[in-house]
């Protein structure tokens, strides 16, 4: 018998084809639709074509041998801990670590690293995980150790009292010492691989930026978030003529001795979801970011 994952599908979801939301947690589309034209992916109980269009609340189960995306001994992600009490944990994450499985990155996660510390949330895979951050961006995440707790983060990101604070270096610099953009985001109308504001599929998206110091031929800013779309602050920092340092998909490559985008998630602050008290954790730039802003200088 093959091992069976069971995902949600989120409320506010709706419209898209099974075969496309199955793609990240299966690995890819053509996997995805391998197992729904093979009957091995019921939605609500029921086979459905892969043109199936879902809609939030609804449960789908795969069942396939290698399926099941958990394994804790699979080559544990690294990871540091910047806060953490009987309830939850704030983790600093390094660059090169893959949040959560997906197409290429099957092992090694931070969800797997995890796993048995943390817990909550519909899917247990992953982990008690609220939010998530790029492969190649460093720094802080809060997760649950159990569904209480994961709910009511939850529900403080979506209330917007749990504030998400970046170091991004942008390439020149901005006209305005503040701002915000107000962009909607969504798939490329032309690359799918690239999130865009020229989208069929727009949604909300908004990221405030402070500028914290002039360079050169660089700005380092402070970006805060109102959502959290995929790739939101290099998507709307590149729509503004600012790409993040160093991005190769949205900006230039390479800049100042980078072999990543510029970008770290710096503080996490909000009221703890049982006791009420004030979390708030902050991560220093690492090693590669602080050589960059000091060529940056130069």
């Amino acid at each position: 018998m093959g091992a069976e994952l069971e995902i949600s599908v989120p409320e506010g979801v709706a419209g898209v084809r099974l075969d496309s939301f199955l793609a990240a947690p299966l690995g890819s589309r053509a996997r995805a639709q391998s197992l729904i034209d093979s009957g091995r992916v019921r939605v609500d109980g029921r086979v459905r074509p892969k043109r199936h269009l879902v809609r939030g609340g609804e449960r789908i189960a795969v069942l396939e041998s290698d399926t099941a995306p958990v394994d804790a001994q699979a080559a544990p992600a690294r990871f540091a801990v910047a806060y953490e009490d009987d309830h939850l944990l704030v983790v600093d994450k390094p660059a090169g670590v893959v949040v959560h499985p997906a197409r290429g990155h099957r092992a090694g996660t931070l969800a797997q690293a995890l796993a048995g510390r943390a817990a909550g949330g519909e899917e247990s895979w992953r982990a008690g995980i609220v939010h998530r951050l790029d492969r190649d961006t460093s720094g802080l995440l809060v997760v649950a150790k159990n569904d209480a707790v994961h709910r009511a983060l939850k529900a403080l990101l979506s209330e917007r009292r749990l504030r998400r604070e970046y170091l991004a270096l942008v390439d020149g610099h901005p006209s305005a010492r503040t701002g915000t953009i107000d962009a909607p985001i969504g798939r490329d109308r032309r690359d799918r691989v690239l999130m865009s504001i020229d989208s069929d599929e727009p949604r909300e998206a908004r990221t405030h930026f402070t500028v914290e110091r002039l360079l050169p031929s660089a700005a380092l800013l402070r970006v805060s978030l109102d959502t959290g779309r995929t790739h939101q602050i290099r998507v709307h920092l590149a729509a503004i003529g600012h790409p993040v340092t160093g991005d190769p998909l949205y900006g230039v490559a390479g800049r100042y001795g980078l072999t990543r985008q510029f970008l770290h998630a710096e503080r996490l602050a909000f009221p703890h979801p049982v006791t009420g008290d004030p979390v708030d954790a902050q991560s220093r730039l690492p090693e590669d970011l602080l050589d960059a802003l000091t060529r940056a200088t130069e």
